[in-house]
């Protein structure tokens, strides 16, 4: 692919975007960017939602994982299935019989101001450093397959991107994202079929061939390209019990307790219809993260058919194919589909960050309009900086460590900054008990210190040998499970800051089961 044909490609996608946002914003409110004036179709949330919940990350680092541990990474999208039921069934009732903008809103309903402002907080960092992360990667690819030909720095392509994502999502909000994102998420996923029906076409063989292929041929590791399940060592990051409950986890609190996603149902017209939304999300999401593994698979067995040297960081490997060998209609595909997912996660959280922030911390809902639009256009231009900062700081600790797995650091972040989000929900869902409120950040943030040592020293704990070369050899080493203890811990200790005491109706598991 020129630089020119990839010019025009994005050009031309990106008016698209700007129309849509333009159609979708006319006569728009505050109300309009925070809700959608809960207008929106069930059917289409649910597919948006894929492009959201996926990310460039996942578009690139799903299958590149392939080369190491198989399609293990689908037991953890199997723990997704139990975690999507559990907000259906739980979650998402709260939310709508408390009738909330903000999530979060429910922790001030709960407990009090403390608690709130606690569980907003967490969420603006864990939803910041996240969305910034993957959207770091689009920028590199970009840099590396179009501007540096041109000679383009990429602070300009960094903050380019940053600032295209502000002009179709300023005015429209959470409205004009729950279009975008489903047109989005159309150049996602066929990207990843299109791909692999080329790879298979290459290979002279039928996507049935090509999985045998993928069954027949070996990982860095030994085993089997295609083996979903891992059961034979209770240590190892990839044990079944660990993916999946991690996923479930997971699920939970990065879609049921996470303001991005759920500002997107919160804008459908009734309970049953956001219940549609995400059962149909679920089963989308569930097909589509196996055609990644599929594809990741192909790309390999490309590779060592061809003979094809791959780059050492394993999320470089769908770019470089799609780009250098497999032809024109592969290369603008997976352009489309790298910018699609991840600009379909960074602007649905750009929106869902300047909501929460403007309900949570700004008080919102006591302001006059005109106050409303001025403040929310400077939380919107702070949060884009925010962005920035940290697409920045990502590229310096990536240029440092060159091997980092993009998709292990981002739940890796998750599984610290949402610890206490799941701690704090499942205390106020399950028991009838109220807080000591001054102790409760106390609580949020040392927790994750804590688990933070025993996940670093886990090995050492555990028979784990020091080797010559500083490295720890045997032992347990945490997961997603990360998740839960936090969680779990987070719960204990806000348990030891509570008195019994009933609180005000509606806001138990109790009330709503």
């Amino acid at each position: 692919m020129t630089p020119t044909l990839v010019a025009i490609i994005l050009i031309g996608y990106f008016l698209a975007l700007i129309v849509i946002a333009y159609l979708t914003s006319r006569k728009a409110n505050t109300d309009t960017f925070f809700t959608g004036n809960r207008q929106s179709p069930w059917y289409l949330v649910a597919f948006g939602m894929i492009g959201t919940s996926l990310s460039g990350v996942t578009f690139i680092s799903v299958p590149g994982k392939v080369a190491s541990e198989g399609m293990g990474y689908f037991q953890i999208v199997l723990g997704y299935i139990l975690g999507y039921l559990v907000i259906a069934k739980i979650l998402m009732p709260l939310y709508y019989k408390l009738n909330v903008t903000s999530i979060y809103e429910y922790l001030n309903q709960r407990f009090g101001i403390v608690s709130y402002k606690t569980g907003a907080a967490f969420f603006v960092l864990s939803r910041t450093l996240g969305s910034a992360v993957r959207m770091y990667l689009a920028t590199v690819v970009l840099q590396l397959f179009l501007f540096d030909q041109l000679g383009v720095p990429y602070w300009v392509v960094a903050f380019t991107t940053v600032g295209l994502i502000w002009i179709y999502t300023f005015k429209g909000g959470v409205k004009t994202i729950v279009y975008t994102d489903a047109f989005q998420t159309i150049f996602l996923v066929s990207s990843v079929i299109i791909c692999t029906i080329i790879i298979a076409n290459s290979l002279d063989v039928n996507l049935s061939g090509l999985y045998d292929k993928i069954t027949t041929s070996k990982t860095s590791n030994g085993y089997s390209m295609s083996r979903i399940f891992f059961f034979d060592d209770a240590n190892s990051p990839m044990f079944f019990p660990k993916q999946f409950f991690g996923g479930m986890f997971l699920a939970i609190a990065m879609t049921g307790l996470d303001q991005d996603l759920m500002q997107k149902n919160l804008t459908c017209k009734s309970i049953g219809d956001a219940q549609k939304n995400m059962y149909s999300f679920t089963t989308i999401l569930v097909i589509t993260n196996f055609l990644f593994l599929l594809l990741g698979g192909a790309l390999y067995v490309y590779a060592n058919t061809k003979g094809v040297d791959l780059p050492t960081n394993t999320d470089h490997t769908f770019p470089t194919l799609a780009f250098n060998n497999f032809g024109t209609i592969a290369g603008v595909f997976f352009l489309l589909g790298i910018t699609a997912s991840s600009y379909a996660s960074a602007d649905s959280a750009l929106t869902a960050l300047t909501t929460g922030f403007c309900i949570d911390f700004l008080n919102f809902n006591k302001r006059e309009e005109k106050q409303k639009k001025s403040l929310k256009l400077i939380v919107h231009i702070g949060f884009s900086l925010a962005f920035l900062l940290i697409i920045f700081g990502t590229k310096w600790y990536v240029d440092a460590n060159p091997k980092t797995d993009l998709i292990t650091l981002i739940l890796k972040i998750a599984s610290y900054t949402y610890g206490p989000l799941l701690g704090l929900f499942a205390f106020g869902i399950f028991l009838k008990r109220r807080l000591t409120e001054f102790l409760v950040p106390f609580v949020c943030v040392l927790v994750p210190v804590i688990c933070f040592f025993i996940s670093k020293y886990s090995q050492a704990m555990t028979g784990g040998v020091l080797l010559p070369d500083g490295k720890w050899q045997g032992g347990y080493i945490f997961g997603n499970e990360m998740l839960i203890l936090n969680g779990l811990l987070t719960f204990l200790g806000l348990y030891a800051i509570s008195k019994p005491a009933v609180p005000a109706p509606s806001t138990t598991i109790l009330d709503h089961a």
